[in-house]
């Protein structure tokens, strides 16, 4: 058996004005056909896993390029067909294979290009034939595209947000496109639009009750995977809206019906899908008034979700409420950490920091502040791999608001890229993160509460009232609904 292997992929936010070229490739994940003699990150470890799984079975591997770029806008179309057009050279030189394991993201759009991965398995499909099996993992926040659906066997997405099961997934990839190679089942893709637009975060109760009924309904006969893709809300293409999939054992008609119920369930919950969000005064007077230490989200500036990283919003008013014993992090300004890198630790400075990448960002604000740490290399446990931070920088303000600074855009994952610093994330009463969702795995253990604010940025959780232009199909909460008649 033969099993080629590769990554290719990034979040694309059609609406950010920063384009993704080279250097974030480069900065992000750029592997050519070594990835696994690396250590593993956040797109490369399924790749780890489908090494050793093939390996341990005696399969013969052959790895190409792993490539992953930090969510921001279109990707230039010379970078995209360069990466694409390596992947599908390295797929002839391998000759005849009998899978293909590919780690994707599904939310990848180039100048050219709306839909990156339906293009580069359709191409993957017109050079292995037919009887090859195409199976890919995808991120959660994905746009499932008949074109992706018609060329591939199998997708699986991950199933929590924050994304922790990453490695599961990969897993799983790996056992049901082994058995389609094998002939022990033949998988058949049932997929259903669910005309929605949201954030759904497991940590949900309600959320967390549909992640558990999905993983029933894996039990049923006939019946090899479920997912939720919950769509990328800020990619303005055609198939954005959340969809189900369901993956059963030559049983399109059973995976209809499943896919159906599911569907049927999660939109009888959105009302209780909703994130409450509190404005900027709401979230810093709710930070002064608890006694343990209150984490809140700027989730409209988060890196995750292409926004810049750098916006201002948030600091500009604690500063002015005259807050104290709050950090902000992380601010990508390498401007910033160059200055402060100069100064060096101890220095006492005033530095300009964030508002530079456009009006999303807000206006630069100036800091009179200590240089209190810097590391170098920093990185942040995500999961089960770690994401590098470049060079780290915590600045102690003079007016009771502490900022950590990165060279590298990054959202916050995991208290550990603070703690590197020299950071006691207990010793403040807030900490505002530049997240949306995946710092909830890594801070939940140590808040006393957990908010998410409704600011200004390039995310903006209002998805009644996002500028699509391209997506014609109706949705929640656009639009009442519903958009179809519930099987009951």
């Amino acid at each position: 058996m033969k099993v080629f292997i590769a990554c290719l992929g990034t979040e694309t936010n059609t609406f950010s004005n920063l384009p993704t070229g080279w250097k974030t490739f480069e900065e992000t994940m750029l592997f050519y056909g070594d990835a696994t003699d690396n250590e593993p990150n956040t797109f490369s470890l399924p790749l780890h896993i489908w090494r050793k799984r093939s390996e341990e079975r005696n399969y013969e591997v052959i790895e190409s390029v792993a490539a992953f770029a930090q969510p921001g806008g279109k990707t230039l179309d010379s970078v995209y067909e360069d990466l694409r057009d390596k992947v599908l050279s390295d797929l002839r030189s391998a000759g005849e294979v009998d899978i293909v394991l590919l780690s994707l993201h599904g939310a990848m759009t180039a100048e050219s290009y709306e839909d990156c991965e339906g293009d580069l398995i359709s191409c993957i499909r017109q050079l292995v034939g037919d009887q090859t099996v195409i199976a890919a993992e995808l991120d959660l926040h994905c746009s499932v595209t008949p074109r992706m659906v018609e060329k591939s066997n199998l997708f699986v997405t991950f199933k929590l947000y924050p994304h922790t099961d990453i490695g599961a997934r990969a897993e799983e990839v790996f056992d049901l496109a082994s058995g389609a190679a094998l002939g022990a089942i033949t998988p058949k893709m049932s997929v259903l639009d669910c005309h929605m637009i949201n954030k759904f975060r497991t940590s949900n109760p309600e959320m967390a009750d549909i992640v558990a009924y999905m993983r029933e309904l894996e039990n049923e006969e006939g019946i090899l995977s479920v997912s939720f893709a919950h769509g990328f809300p800020w990619q303005d293409v055609p198939h954005t809206t959340a969809k189900v999939l369901v993956v059963s054992d030559d049983n399109e008609e059973k995976g209809n019906v499943v896919a159906a119920g599911l569907r049927d369930r999660i939109w009888k919950a959105r009302d209780q899908l909703v994130q409450p969000t509190l404005s900027i005064d709401e979230a810093l007077s709710l930070i002064s008034e608890n006694s343990g230490l209150t984490i809140m989200a700027d989730v409209a500036d988060n890196a995750g979700g292409g926004a810049p990283s750098d916006s201002t919003f948030v600091l500009a008013r604690a500063l002015e409420r005259g807050d104290q014993k709050l950090l902000v992090a992380y601010f990508w300004d390498p401007v910033a950490v160059r200055i402060a890198v100069e100064a060096g630790e101890g220095q006492s400075i005033l530095i300009r920091v964030g508002g530079k990448t456009g009006p999303s960002s807000g206006m630069p604000v100036d800091l009179q502040c200590t240089v209190e740490s810097i590391k170098e290399d920093a990185s942040q446990t995500f999961g089960d791999t770690k994401t590098p931070m470049g060079t780290a920088v915590w600045l102690r303000g003079n007016a009771g608001v502490d900022v950590v600074l990165t060279s590298k855009r990054t959202q916050v994952f995991h208290p550990d890229g603070m703690t590197c610093l020299g950071i006691d994330p207990s010793s403040y009463k807030g900490i505002v993160v530049k997240s949306s969702q995946h710092f909830y795995a890594g801070f939940e253990p140590i808040a006393e509460q957990i908010g998410y604010i409704n600011a200004p940025g390039d995310i903006p959780p209002d998805f009644a009232n996002i500028a699509f232009t391209k997506l014609s199909n109706p949705f929640w909460p656009k639009e009442p609904g519903p958009f179809w008649a519930p099987v009951d």
